[in-house]
């Protein structure tokens, strides 16, 4: 098959966080199976612009990839007002249309990856205009405490445009059950298919290599880590944990929470000071953006993983950290009830009374966080290796290519 993605940004974007890691790893799963895939995207890269070219086609690990330069008026003319400012943006992309008119007859079918985002819309009508199936991937975009999340803006786009769009699509991709629910809440009856993240299962790190870049972030031996790995957003949690780590962190001297991630919303200086005001500016750490082997050393010394998030899609750093046999302390909105059945970590409310009561939990008992990432790699092993996923995502393309093929033409 010809495979078109759209995406809102693509590797090496890497602080744009999990959808840049799931989407590139399902393309080269693809590419692999002998699919060519064509990735439409921007150069965002957060708050951030990718050095790529944008006038032509690059290579990414055998993916080929069209970056398109973004622009962003509203942030450009109001760069002061945080309801813009702060925002990935629409990521307009003034020559993506002509680009897609061109290449759109080529392809098998259409993915789209992102909601509420300009490149979706112009694949849309692009696989439209050429009579080509659309696949539509929301990622957790849907889940209502995200949609209530400057929720005036949303509600518009939603009516004006992406409604029409999921109305449109061939088959609408859910990470999760509770996503499969978001569509039909949104009044949405378009075929529906759920399909996790996958994630391909880490190696072992040599000792002295893992010591060596761990040394550099103030981690030693001794320490029982608590590492928060996601976006420093308001809905990813981080501020209830630094709360419930400072009641417990007497009781567990040796405990040390690592707070890693882009700060998207200018908020790690806040969290900087409030852990110095407590006394606790020893015991926390901000090592930024994290990635290669540095990310790979964390997840394998963490002693346990904790995303007490609002809202989740299916999030690649709880994979991660599962696939890293790191025990995991998750919210119920992270939508991975697996993560309790089978014994590889805690379910909890996101409350600074409940994180605090199992984190004290965990933390005594040392033994169990070890079997706890045992279970979650075992889990991983089982049910979302990338093979499998781009199995059952391959199996999904070609139902729903033959159904738009049993459509009626006008």
């Amino acid at each position: 098959m010809n495979i078109l993605f759209s995406v809102h940004g693509y590797k090496p974007a890497w602080r744009i966080g999990g959808p840049v890691v799931s989407v590139s790893a399902l393309a080269e799963g693809l590419v692999a199976r002998g699919h060519a895939v064509t990735v439409f995207t921007t150069n965002s890269n957060l708050d951030q612009d990718l050095d790529v070219p944008t006038d032509r086609f690059v290579d990414v690990d055998g993916v080929q990839v069209r970056y398109f330069r973004r622009e962003e008026p509203l942030k450009r003319y109001f760069p002061r007002v945080k309801y813009f400012s702060q925002s990935i943006g629409t990521l307009y992309t003034p020559e993506m249309p002509a680009a897609l008119a061109a290449i759109a007859g080529q392809m098998d079918l259409m993915h789209t990856h992102i909601p509420f985002v300009y490149p979706t819309l112009a694949t849309a009508r692009a696989a439209v205009k050429a009579r080509k199936p659309l696949f539509y991937h929301q990622r957790g975009v849907f889940d209502s405490e995200r949609l209530r999340f400057r929720a005036l803006k949303k509600r518009l786009y939603l009516s004006l445009i992406e409604k029409p769009i999921l109305r449109n699509a061939t088959t609408l991709i859910a990470l999760t059950e509770a996503e499969r629910e978001s569509y039909a809440a949104l009044n949405i009856r378009t075929a529906c298919q759920v399909i996790p993240n996958g994630i391909d299962l880490p190696q072992a790190m040599q000792p002295d290599e893992t010591a060596a870049l761990l040394s550099a972030m103030g981690i030693s031996q001794h320490h029982q880590v608590v590492l928060f790995m996601s976006r420093l957003h308001p809905v990813k949690g981080a501020d209830r944990l630094l709360s419930a780590f400072e009641r417990v962190a007497k009781q567990h001297p040796d405990a040390l929470l690592v707070l890693a991630g882009p700060d998207e919303f200018g908020i790690e200086a806040a969290f900087a000071e409030r852990a110095r005001t407590i006394g606790l500016a020893d015991r926390v750490r901000f090592p930024g953006m994290v990635s290669g082997a540095k990310k790979s050393a964390l997840l394998h010394r963490a002693n346990l993983f904790c995303l007490p998030s609002d809202a989740e899609g299916f999030s690649m750093a709880i994979l991660e950290a599962l696939a890293h046999a790191t025990a995991v302390l998750i919210s119920p909105r992270c939508h991975f009830p697996e993560v309790a059945s089978s014994g590889a970590g805690l379910v909890v409310p996101p409350t600074v009374d409940r994180l605090e009561q199992a984190l004290h939990q965990l933390l005594a008992d040392p033994l169990a966080l070890t079997v706890m990432g045992q279970n979650g790699r075992a889990l991983v092993a089982e049910h979302y290796t990338w093979g499998s996923i781009t199995s059952r995502m391959i199996d999904t393309y070609q139902e729903g290519i033959a159904r738009y093929q049993q459509l009626p033409r006008a």
